[in-house]
C-alpha cells in the first residue's frame, strides 16, 4: 500500500507546533526506538524527525512526499541548489513567525542598507541574503557562519549581520539594531513538484484537506445568541466573518430567535460589547474543535 512521508523538524521552535498540528488531523504515530521515524496507525502516513535544513533537501531528493518547514530554510535551500521550481508551497501555517533582517552595531551611522554596499555582512543565510541584496542593488562579502551571528561585528569579522529575528531580544542583547526587514517567514507545508501516483495524490489531498479544516477551526469561533427577529440582519452584520448564520425561533416567543453562527475572524470584547447593544443576550463564544469545508 502507498504511503506518505512527512519530514519535520526533530526538535526546535518549530517541532511541537508541527506535531500538534498533525495530530489535530487525526495522525497517530507509533515512535520507533531511535525516535527518527514514526509509523502511521490509523493513516498511511509515516513522520520522519529530521534537522530543518535537511527537510528541503529531503523533498527535493524524493525521500519524502510532504514538509513542514520555515519558508526562509525552504528558500535558502532552493537557491542553493537553482531549483526554485522544485519545491511546492502548499500552505503558509500560521507558526514560526520571524524576519530575516539586516542588523548593524548601535553605534554605526547609518541610516540605509545601501550604505553597506561592499561591506562584510556575517550570516546563516548566505544565498538568501546575497539573493534579497542583490534585487536591491547591494553587493557585500558573504562572510557565511553556522551560529552565533550577532557576536560577528563586535569581534570584528563583519560589519552587519544577516539573521532570523522574532522578538529582538538577541539583537539588544548584542547591542545591534534593525536597519531594514529583507524577508518575512512562517512554517508552511511543502511538497515535491514531481507527479505523484494516483494513490498518493489521493490520500494527499485528504490529508491537506484535514489541515485545511484544523487550521481554520483554530482561527473560527461558534457564536450562539438570542435576538429581537427585528434586529436580525443588524446583528448578522456585526459577527465578524460569517456568511450566512442559522436563525431558528424560539419555544414561547414570536418576537425573538436564536442565532448560531460560525464566525471566521477573531471574536472580540468588543464584538460581544456591540450584539449586546443590538439586543442581543445569552451569548456564548465557544471554540470549534473540528471542521471540514
Amino acid at each position: 500500500m502507498s504511503r506518505l512521508r512527512i519530514a519535520i523538524q526533530k526538535s526546535g521552535r518549530l517541532s511541537e507546533k508541527s506535531l500538534e498540528l498533525l495530530k489535530r488531523s487525526g495522525l497517530e504515530f507509533s515512535r520507533s526506538k531511535d525516535k527518527l521515524f514514526w509509523y502511521g496507525k490509523d493513516f498511511p502516513v509515516d513522520l520522519l524527525l529530521v534537522r530543518n535544513d535537511d527537510i528541503p533537501r529531503m523533498l527535493l531528493d524524493g525521500v519524502c512526499d510532504l514538509g513542514i518547514v520555515g519558508e526562509n530554510i525552504a528558500f535558502e535551500v532552493m537557491l542553493e541548489r537553482e531549483s526554485t521550481d522544485k519545491l511546492q508551497c502548499l500552505k503558509q501555517l500560521g507558526f514560526g513567525q520571524c524576519h530575516l533582517s539586516i542588523a548593524v552595531p548601535e553605534s554605526m551611522d547609518i541610516s540605509d542598507s545601501k550604505e553597506l554596499q561592499g561591506k562584510r555582512i556575517a550570516t546563516s543565510y548566505p544565498a538568501l541574503t546575497k539573493h534579497l541584496l542583490g534585487k536591491k542593488g547591494i553587493t557585500m562579502q558573504i562572510s557565511e557562519l553556522s551560529g552565533s551571528v550577532e557576536i560577528a561585528p563586535s569581534l570584528g569579522t563583519a560589519e552587519a549581520i544577516s539573521d532570523l529575528v522574532s522578538t529582538g531580544t538577541t539583537l539588544r542583547a548584542n547591542h545591534l539594531v534593525e536597519l531594514e526587514i529583507l524577508y518575512q517567514s512562517q512554517a508552511a507545508l511543502y511538497r515535491q513538484s514531481k507527479e505523484l501516483s494516483a494513490k498518493k495524490q489521493q490520500l494527499m489531498d485528504q490529508l491537506l484537506a484535514r489541515i485545511e479544516g484544523v487550521l481554520q477551526a483554530l482561527k473560527s469561533k461558534y457564536v450562539m445568541l438570542h435576538a429581537p427577529r427585528s434586529s436580525v440582519n443588524e446583528i448578522a452584520d456585526l459577527l465578524p466573518g460569517v456568511e450566512h448564520p442559522s436563525i431558528m425561533p424560539l419555544e414561547g416567543t414570536q418576537d425573538r430567535v436564536a442565532i448560531h453562527a460560525v464566525c471566521s475572524e477573531g471574536v472580540f470584547w468588543e464584538h460581544l460589547e456591540a450584539l449586546k447593544a443590538a439586543g442581543a443576550s445569552a451569548i456564548l463564544v465557544l471554540p470549534v474543535e473540528k471542521m471540514l469545508a
